[in-house]
């Protein structure tokens, strides 16, 4: 038996992150997506322990303030994409209102960090998106299209094709194969 469940990634790592800072006696405030603002400063034994409290729940912290806002746009992205409630206006602007940043701002420091367009980041995951629906559900490739916005079962099969080298019929064969 299978079970599929939805959670909300920010509210899981916002939980996490109080309870671990709450047992660590830190007094904080949480900004927007990835950013805890610390009141006063930080000794280096509670950052240490802090450190490794969330290393366990695979959460680093980040040093460099372009590091953690790359992090936090494909984070959002990654929201955005899986959340079909947040799909209701475009993702430029789904970015900027999240990450309180322009789009413009946004898309330039993530290309010259990552080497690669928020468009093209955002095209590969919505194919891992398409790979763990074809994988894991009985949607049809329509209903999948339809799920990640794309405006027809053949573009998503172009882009699918493009990226992975396989159509996504030949893809959920191989799967399929592998499965059984």
């Amino acid at each position: 038996m299978t079970l599929f469940v939805k959670y909300d990634l920010d509210l899981l790592c916002k939980t996490l992150l109080k309870e671990q800072l709450d047992a660590q006696d830190i007094s904080y405030s949480l900004g927007s997506l990835g950013e805890i603002h610390i009141e006063g400063k930080l000794s280096p034994e509670k950052q240490e322990n802090l450190t490794a409290a969330l290393k366990k729940y695979g959460i680093d912290i980040l040093s460099k303030q372009k590091v953690s806002l790359i992090d936090r746009i494909k984070n959002a992205i990654d929201d955005y994409l899986r959340n079909e409630d947040f799909r209701t206006e475009k993702l430029s602007t789904y970015l900027s209102n999240k990450l309180h940043y322009s789009y413009a701002h946004l898309s330039t420091v993530f290309s010259e960090n990552t080497y690669m367009s928020v468009e093209n980041y955002t095209i590969l995951k919505k194919i891992d998106l398409a790979k763990e629906l074809i994988c894991n559900t009985n949607l049809t490739l329509t209903e999948i299209a339809f799920r990640l916005d794309y405006s027809s079962v053949a573009h998503l099969s172009r882009q699918f094709k493009k990226t992975t080298g396989l159509t996504p019929s030949v893809f959920q064969s191989i799967m399929n194969k592998k499965k059984n």
